[in-house]
């Protein structure tokens, strides 16, 4: 550490702060369609990313398509809830009512803890194939939680020794929003990663790398499609927690158009922040982070929405070709049952397995 790896640390801060800094682009020149051929190998990065061949033009739109829908979600649910007349409003309630926060560390990890028992114990209506291996609610140790996200996933033991993991980080309690907490339960443990990657693992009939991919499209797909089957499945404990679900819909559909935006259109940096910090109730310094995350990794947000949305149209497909034939207990485990897959791929395997290929 002394003398190999905090000197090869301090090289490098050098290095950025002293020769790259001053030759950097400005804020509103960030993006990689900026850069010579920044373009094409942006395009060829959401092609990658998304599984798909949609262009980025082609994404900006769809972001804004679903923007606008959930926009309208949010304005109406935040009447009934908050008593608020606009979107701008609502947003603006959620971001600044102190009493929507938490209060006590417990508060937290009590809401993760039931909300995944509710999960688990609602589950069996929905899908077919259960998961062998458990999850577990952990709480981030003080040398982590400082330095940590809100909360995150981690697979189980291939061996099946190790149960998942869904880490909540519960310091500054005040600072996390309780309408959040149950969406995002529900994304990272069950009926979301968890459920798909534990299953995933146990499809012992598949090789090694089919059952440990690691595709996010589909995984990161299916876990924000999972948000909004946790209200299908009466799993929200009420509008309030759904007003969380909706906004962390649109901070999906949000990437949407502020990836393609910075590095496709020639959207500043400042462009990209105004605009999720006005379709989402997001707190100012996270929308920062997510922006400066989507300008140093072009093209990954993309997946999570996209994701879904193709999910979401499997379903509908299914729904209407099948009519009083549609289960969806079916229907989920075709999903879950070939590992990650791309999502053109994952077409063919659902069609496949429920009887719609010609």
């Amino acid at each position: 550490m002394r003398e190999g790896v905090r000197p090869a640390f301090v090289r490098y801060r050098s290095f950025v702060a002293e020769e790259a800094l001053p030759r950097s682009r400005d804020e509103a020149h960030a993006g990689m369609g900026n850069l010579q051929g920044g373009l094409e190998r942006y395009a060829a990065l959401a092609h990658a990313h998304t599984t798909t061949g949609l262009e980025p033009g082609e994404l900006h739109g769809i972001g804004l398509e679903e923007i606008a829908r959930i926009d309208a979600e949010i304005a109406g649910l935040g009447r009934r809830v908050l008593g608020t007349d606009s979107l701008a409003a609502t947003l603006a309630s959620l971001r600044n009512d102190r009493s929507l926060y938490f209060a006590t560390r417990d508060e937290v990890q009590d809401v993760a803890e039931r909300s995944l028992r509710a999960a688990e114990a609602a589950i069996p209506e929905w899908f077919g194939r259960l998961p062998a291996t458990p999850c577990e609610v952990v709480v981030m140790l003080p040398h982590e939680e400082a330095h940590s996200t809100i909360a995150y996933y981690r697979e189980p033991a291939a061996d099946g020794g190790r149960p998942g993991r869904y880490y909540i980080n519960t310091s500054e309690p005040q600072t996390r929003p309780r309408y959040e907490a149950e969406a995002l339960a529900f994304h990272e443990s069950v009926p979301g990663h968890h459920l798909q990657v534990a299953i995933g693992q146990e499809l012992t009939s598949l090789p090694t790398f089919r059952r440990h991919a690691d595709v996010t499209a589909f995984v990161e797909g299916w876990g924000l499609y999972a948000e909004r089957l946790a209200n299908e499945m009466g799993l929200y404990s009420g509008d309030l927690d759904r007003l969380g679900m909706l906004s962390y819909d649109a901070w999906r559909a949000s990437r949407l158009v502020v990836d393609t935006g910075m590095h496709a259109l020639g959207w500043s940096r400042t462009q990209a922040i105004q605009f999720m910090t006005e379709h989402s109730a997001l707190a100012v310094n996270n929308i920062t982070n997510e922006v400066d995350r989507y300008l140093v990794w072009p093209g990954q947000a993309l997946a999570y929405k996209v994701g879904q949305l193709e999910i979401r149209r499997l379903r509908t497909d299914a729904e209407a070709r099948l009519g009083g034939r549609f289960d969806i207990r079916t229907f989920h485990d075709a999903v879950l049952g070939h590992g990650p897959l791309p999502l053109g791929t994952l077409r063919e395997a659902v069609s496949r397995d429920l009887g719609l290929t010609a």
